[in-house]
């Protein structure tokens, strides 16, 4: 059984830094582990005949390598990429030669190198003999990463940017290591006209504390981005083929889940995020929070 301060959580939720992040995501992303049984670490692109949590963060992995035209990259840095599941998609979708992983929590970077290998050892990816050398972890925060400037090609942050504090910095970075025409993809959650922040506070009710990172504004991101010498080249709005369906899913199949999560955590974290999950969908249908995947190429 997974035990968590709820003192803590708050805490870790309320400030935010780095380490709170990391100790946030040690606790509680195994959750969707024990939900889902796979590795990935998004809410899922429930798009078409998607109808289950893998198959849903599997479509948006593909949806964000195409809009990133990763077909033709050479040099991709996943910044924040978990256990880099979607390195691994992708490595397998559109056979890159060179992906890095990037992520400041470095035991989902190790946990992640394990499962990469056995994966390899047993076969379950096909193309298995490139995996060894064109997959690379970096343990390194997004505010500074350890690249040279103009060097590569593409850098994609696959609902991780939420996290990224002060968001303008990585934006700052992300210019400075892309080429001339490099493209900066990123799928996040995002909040809409809810810039006071006692009515953020208000309407968002629970997830003002569940919603553990930080909760950037459209808007903001768009400027954030248009500061520097990027020129916006997409913008994709699927809140409603994320939250709604997510949220649905899950209360459908609560009594599985239910099972699945209580035999690792207490049923006050199961409560608490089916909670959230209705709360995330209603808010949602009010138009209050978006989904963004957004495309932008360096000048």
């Amino acid at each position: 059984m997974v035990t968590i301060n709820p003192a803590d959580a708050i805490l870790w939720t309320l400030r935010r830094s780095e380490k709170d992040v990391i100790k946030l995501y040690n606790s509680l992303s195994p959750i969707m582990q024990v939900a889902t049984g796979a590795t990935m670490l998004n809410f899922g692109y429930w798009d078409g005949d998607v109808n289950s949590p893998v198959k849903a963060q599997s479509n948006l992995c593909s949806f964000v390598g195409k809009l990133a035209d990763l077909d033709s990259s050479r040099t991709l840095i996943d910044v924040g990429s978990g256990y880099g599941a979607p390195a691994l998609q992708w490595s397998r979708e559109f056979r890159l030669g060179n992906i890095v992983c990037v992520n400041i929590n470095s035991q989902q970077l190790v946990n992640g190198f394990k499962m990469a290998l056995r994966k390899i050892e047993n076969a379950q990816v096909p193309h298995f003999h490139c995996l060894r050398t064109n997959i690379s972890y970096i343990n390194s925060t997004s505010l500074s990463l350890p690249f040279a400037t103009g060097t590569v090609d593409r850098i994609v942050a696959l609902e991780s940017a939420q996290h990224f504090k002060p968001f303008d910095r990585f934006i700052a970075e992300s210019y400075r290591i892309l080429q001339a025409k490099g493209l900066l993809v990123i799928a996040m959650p995002v909040t809409v006209s809810l810039d006071d922040v006692l009515k953020k506070l208000f309407k968002l009710g629970i997830l003002s504390l569940t919603w553990s990172s930080e909760h950037y504004g459209l808007e903001y991101v768009k400027s954030a981005i248009s500061r520097f010498q990027f020129k916006i080249m997409n913008i994709t709005m699927i809140g409603t083929q994320i939250y709604e369906p997510l949220a649905l899913y899950y209360i459908q199949n609560r009594n599985e889940l239910r099972q699945k999560i209580t035999t690792y955590y207490p049923s006050y974290v199961e409560k608490i995020l089916c909670m959230s999950l209705v709360k995330m969908m209603n808010v949602s249908k009010k138009g209050l929070i978006e989904y963004i995947v957004l495309k932008a190429q360096k000048l």
